[in-house]
C-alpha cells in the first residue's frame, strides 16, 4: 500500500493544467452502452475510477480501449445485463449502469454499489425513478434486479433532492421512454449539461439541462459519438485552495472559471486575488488567509467535494471560520486527521468551528475519503516537517498523478510503499 510524504512549509507557486472530470467521464462511459457502435471520448483522466468503470463496462460485452487519455467504447453487442459486486462495491458511480441497461435491453441486475465511507448515500432516488418510468425493481441478495419487457415510458419525476446519480441515471434511461420525461427538482452540477450534450451528439433529445426541470423526449435513435469530457473543477479547485493555503501564486489553466463562481467568492473573502480568463484562473494568496464562513450546497452554492479543502485552509487561517455542511451531514472524517497535525476544530453535528493557527505540525495521519486526501496533502504543506498520508488509494480514484502536479507547483510530495502491518 502507499503512502504520500509532504515536507512542509511549501510555498505553491507555477501552473497547473486541469485534468477531464472524473464526475463526467463515468457518466459519459456509460452513456455509450446507449448505442451500438463505437463511441470515442477524449480529455479521460486516468484514474482509478476510471479503470474500474471500464472494467465494468467489459464485464457486460463493450470492448473498452484506453489510448492516453483517449477512450473508445465499443457497445456494438451486449453480453450480460449483470454488474457484480466486485467491481460495484467500490465505486458509487457504477450504479449508472441500471438506466442505460434497462433502456436497450430491457433488464438489468446491479449489485448496490460502495464508494467514500462515509454519509448515507442510497441509491432509493434512482429505483424510484426507474420505477416511475415503468420498470419493475426488486431488491434480490444485495443487487437491484429491474426488468420493463414492455419498454419504458415517459414520466413526470420529482425528485427529494436534486441528486447529481440520479439525475443522469433517469436522463440516460427516459431517452429510450416512449413519450415524454420531466425530471423535475434535477441536480444543476455542470456534469449534468455534459451529459446531456453527450446523449446529444448520440442523437437524443434533451432540453432543460443545468436547470432544475430536465424534459427528455424519448425514443430517438441514439448512435456512437465522439466528443470531450469537461475539465474538473475540483481538482482545479483543490488546486488554487493549495495556493492560497500556502500563501503562493498558482494558475489552472484549461479549466471553467464558471464551474467555480461558488469557490473563487470564499478565496476572495480569505484576502486572496484572482484573476481569470475564459479557460484560466490565476490565485494568488495573502500573507495569511482570513478566517471564511462556508455553507455546502447542491450547485451553484459551496460543493460539498471542497469542503474538506476548505477546512485545511481554515485551520492556519487568521481568525475563527464556521463550516457547515449540509449536503452529506458526516461528512467529517478528516477533522480528527486534521486534528493529528494540530488543527483546532470543534465539530457539533454538521457544523465545524475551526480556530485557525500560524502553523501546523507534520504528523502520521491517514486519508479516510478521496477529498480528504487531497485535504491532508494541503496541510502537510502548511505543516513543520514532514507529513505522512496514508490510504493514498483513495486519492487515486479522483486525482490524475497529483503529486506531479503539486511538484510542477514546487511542491515536495513524494510516494512510498508502505508495508502493511500484520
Amino acid at each position: 500500500m502507499d503512502k504520500f510524504v509532504v515536507s512542509g512549509r511549501t510555498r505553491l507557486e507555477g501552473s497547473v493544467e486541469a485534468a477531464g472530470s472524473k464526475n463526467a467521464a463515468l457518466p459519459m462511459m456509460v452513456a455509450a452502452l446507449l448505442a451500438k457502435g463505437a463511441s470515442h471520448l477524449g480529455r479521460v483522466p486516468r484514474l482509478r475510477d476510471v479503470r474500474t468503470m471500464a472494467r465494468l463496462l467489459e464485464t457486460l460485452g463493450t470492448r473498452v480501449t484506453p489510448e492516453g487519455n483517449h477512450l473508445t467504447v465499443d457497445a456494438s453487442a451486449l453480453t450480460s445485463v449483470e454488474a457484480p459486486y466486485d467491481l460495484v462495491k467500490t465505486m458509487r458511480a457504477s450504479i449508472y449502469v441500471l438506466g442505460p441497461l434497462l433502456a436497450r435491453e430491457g433488464r438489468a441486475r446491479v449489485s448496490l454499489p460502495g464508494g467514500c465511507a462515509w454519509g448515507p448515500r442510497p441509491v432509493n432516488l434512482h429505483l424510484q425513478g426507474m420505477k416511475a418510468l415503468g420498470a419493475k425493481v426488486e431488491i434480490e441478495g444485495g443487487y437491484v434486479v429491474a426488468s420493463c419487457p414492455d419498454g419504458l415510458r415517459g414520466a413526470d419525476i420529482v425528485l427529494d433532492i436534486p441528486s447529481v446519480g440520479a439525475t443522469g441515471n433517469l436522463m440516460m434511461a427516459a431517452t429510450a421512454a416512449k413519450g415524454t420525461t420531466r425530471i423535475q427538482n434535477a441536480a444543476r452540477e455542470p456534469e449534468m449539461p455534459a451529459l446531456a450534450a453527450w446523449l446529444g451528439a448520440m442523437g437524443a433529445r434533451i432540453e432543460g439541462a443545468g436547470t432544475s426541470e430536465i424534459v427528455i423526449q424519448g425514443g430517438a435513435p441514439l448512435r456512437a459519438a465522439e466528443g470531450d469530457v469537461i475539465p474538473d473543477r475540483i481538482e482545479a479547485g483543490t488546486f488554487l485552495v493549495g495556493g492560497v493555503l500556502t500563501e503562493g501564486d498558482v494558475t489552472v489553466t484549461r479549466c471553467a472559471p464558471g464551474h467555480l463562481t461558488a469557490l473563487l467568492a470564499k478565496l476572495r473573502e480569505t484576502g486572496a486575488e484572482i484573476t481569470q480568463g475564459a479557460d484560466w484562473i490565476r490565485v494568488r494568496g495573502a500573507s495569511r488567509p482570513a478566517a471564511v464562513k462556508i455553507t455546502t450546497d447542491f450547485h451553484p452554492g459551496f460543493p460539498t467535494d471542497l469542503q474538506a479543502q476548505m477546512m485545511a485552509l481554515a485551520s492556519v487561517a487568521d481568525g475563527t471560520s464556521v463550516i457547515t455542511e449540509q449536503v452529506y451531514h458526516d461528512r467529517f472524517t478528516h477533522v480528527g486527521e486534521l486534528a493529528r497535525l494540530g488543527a483546532d476544530i470543534d465539530l457539533d453535528n454538521n457544523v465545524a468551528v475551526v480556530r485557525g493557527k500560524p502553523r501546523l505540525s507534520g504528523a502520521r495521519v491517514m486519508a479516510t475519503d478521496l477529498r480528504a486526501s487531497a485535504a491532508l496533502i494541503l496541510a502537510g504543506f502548511a505543516a513543520e516537517g514532514e507529513t505522512h498520508v496514508s490510504r493514498v488509494y483513495h486519492i487515486d480514484r479522483g486525482y490524475e498523478r497529483i503529486e506531479a502536479k503539486l511538484a510542477a507547483l514546487g511542491g515536495v510530495v513524494r510516494r512510498e510503499n508502505e508495508p502493511l502491518v500484520t
